[in-house]
């Protein structure tokens, strides 16, 4: 496969272009060594309490703690118990999940869905390792899943992008998904099994065929990891033509859409408000970071801007 060819036109990503995103990862925000209360920087220290080497805050006595890390110089000056509490710095692993299924096959603009899914993924697993923690992961289309298991190894994380590059590359215009395609929901049960606790969970993915199951299987993830969610977008669904006719299809089936019919246009415009309005309820009810990445655009600068942001804002909670 000719990776410059392919690049250009945003349909397929090969492993090189992938592993050399590895320079444009380092400035981002992504798992920065951070309190355990800050979630998008995922909480790379664990929450025993004790003379550890991280300084995390100071607090009244409570009963039960040592009292050791009494500071009296807080003590005498407030004449209430104030004890210094910290935190021992601990391994953060983490899983990314990576759709390459036939539904992210399709671009309007710069890039299809499944290449910037696969820039995403790779950004955030070069940071990742970048930070001093192990990476791996799963990656699925229609047919198969493939896992990468979590290393500290730079050779680890290229395998992920080979794995990822092979997924995207058998995406095509011929593409036939089979009767019992692979679900979202069969790799996050896979991904639960793994992460009892203390993970970092990076799903990246459109969330198409999304539904309870799904959002069950976040809320038992995010109850004992960290998980954030990369949603991939294509814009054109928001900025819809007001006329004419366009071809849709789901890798066996094609159909037209006739936009110029109000009852056409009425029907997708809800279609796509319905399933934004799910999705930003699963932020609030999950208290999971969904942040949107649109795939007409540059995919790393849209990680720094979407990282920094999230970071400020649990920073003024």
């Amino acid at each position: 496969m000719n990776g410059e060819g392919d690049r250009s036109t945003g349909v397929h990503v090969t492993t090189q272009q992938l592993v050399a995103l590895e320079s444009r990862a380092r400035d981002l925000t992504f798992v920065q060594k951070a309190r355990s209360h800050q979630q998008l920087a995922g909480r790379m220290q664990s929450a025993m309490r004790g003379r550890g080497l991280v300084f995390e805050e100071l607090r009244e006595y409570l009963p039960g703690d040592d009292v050791r890390s009494i500071d009296w110089r807080v003590t005498a000056r407030t004449s209430k118990p104030v004890v210094r509490v910290y935190s021992e710095e601990k391994e953060r692993p983490a899983i990314l999940v990576v759709d390459q299924r036939i539904n992210m096959f399709f671009g309007s603009r710069l890039a299809m869905k499944s290449v910037a899914a696969a820039e995403a993924a790779m950004l955030t697993a070069w940071r990742i390792l970048g930070s001093g923690d192990r990476v791996g992961g799963f990656v699925f289309n229609d047919r198969n899943v493939s896992e990468v298991k979590p290393h500290r190894s730079r050779n680890a994380v290229i395998a992920f992008a080979d794995r990822i590059a092979t997924m995207n590359g058998g995406l095509d215009a011929t593409y036939a998904a089979p009767q019992s395609p692979v679900a979202l929901d069969d790799v996050l049960h896979r991904v639960a099994e793994i992460a009892h606790h203390d993970f970092l969970v990076v799903v990246v993915s459109d969330f198409d065929g999304h539904g309870e199951t799904t959002r069950q299987l976040l809320l038992q993830l995010s109850s004992r990891n960290d998980v954030v969610c990369l949603l991939i977008y294509d814009p054109f669904l928001l900025e819809l033509p007001s006329s004419g006719e366009i071809v849709v299809s789901g890798g066996t089936l094609q159909a037209e859409l006739p936009l110029g019919q109000p009852a056409v246009r009425r029907s997708i415009d809800k279609f796509a408000e319905d399933r934004g309005d799910e999705l930003r309820a699963w932020q609030r009810q999950l208290g999971l970071p969904m942040l949107p990445v649109s795939a007409a655009e540059e995919v790393a600068p849209q990680l720094r801007s979407l990282l920094e942001q999230s970071a400020w804002r649990q920073r003024r909670r």
